[in-house]
């Protein structure tokens, strides 16, 4: 970003890493704002300029982050209008894509003003595409997702979102098709129950009732993933209760019909508030 003048207090303001900066002009950058300049209005403005960045980029991440947890397609000529936006390119850069061809696969690079993607495809050659629409997969449908890893990790890449490093589980084969609910992160003692709805909240997922939950579209279908966190207004010690899903009508889901994308959510979620636990001196870890 441009230095701003501020002549009558001699120095040039701007944003640098985020944050507002000053120097004398054509000078080297201050290590801090000089009190003078503190309460200036157009530093004020930077500030908030600053503020609105930062809800941006994060707003740009959850997007994404959505479209790659529900699989959804896409289109092209999207990517095209949002990718000179650097927030934008922070968040869909060296994500592993999927054009209108399953063949078509690799990690986006760069989107082009006429609406060409060059992705590097998984045998390291550089190519490019121009799909109608593209998928962001989840990585639990990724085949080969260990050797994904190893090769994104040779070329260097440094993804904006969680996806191909995020913490996948895949669904038993062993589970009773009839079964409902899912115990493996139950019993997870947290000092009160604000305490674990705020483990919840800040772990990005919403808060519901007596529930954590997290919503994900699986293979066309919606279902939300849900733990039990215990009653809003207690504020005594809680535990982690079971997992378990529910359908868009609220019904309750068999764990036959859950599908995998939606399962690794569900327990990436679970596994995330059972982490935050209180764990006794002595006890398991």
């Amino acid at each position: 970003m441009a230095w701003l003048a501020l002549e009558e207090e001699g120095y040039e303001v701007s944003l640098v890493d985020g944050r507002v900066a000053a120097r004398r002009p054509a000078g080297r950058q201050l290590k801090a704002l000089p009190k003078a300049l503190r309460d200036h209005p157009e530093v004020d403005r930077l500030r908030r300029l600053a503020e609105w960045l930062d809800r941006h980029e994060a707003a740009c991440v959850a997007q994404v982050d959505g479209w790659m947890v529900s699989s959804l397609p896409v289109p092209t000529a999207l990517l095209v209008q949002v990718w000179p936006d650097e927030a934008w390119q922070g968040a869909l850069r060296d994500l592993a894509i999927v054009g209108d061809d399953p063949e078509e696969a690799g990690f986006l690079r760069d989107v082009t003003a006429t609406g060409e993607l060059k992705v590097v495809d998984l045998d390291g050659e550089t190519v490019r595409l121009s799909p109608r629409t593209v998928t962001l997969p989840h990585p639990v449908l990724l085949p080969d997702l260990d050797d994904v890893r190893d090769f994104a990790a040779e070329l260097g890449l440094v993804q904006g979102i969680e996806q191909i490093h995020r913490a996948t589980w895949v669904k038993p084969a062993d589970l009773k098709a009839t079964a409902t609910e899912v115990r493996d992160y139950a019993g997870g003692a947290f000092p009160s129950r604000f305490s674990l709805a705020a483990r919840a909240t800040g772990l990005g997922y919403r808060v519901s009732g007596g529930y954590a939950t997290c919503k994900v579209r699986d293979g066309g279908r919606a279902v939300e993933a849900a733990v039990w966190i215990g009653e809003p207004y207690w504020d005594s010690e809680t535990t982690t209760g079971a997992l378990n899903w529910h359908d868009d009508e609220g019904r309750t889901v068999a764990l036959g019909e859950v599908g995998p994308v939606a399962w690794s959510e569900g327990m990436r979620m679970a596994a995330a508030l059972y982490a935050g636990r209180d764990i006794e001196e002595g006890g398991n870890a």
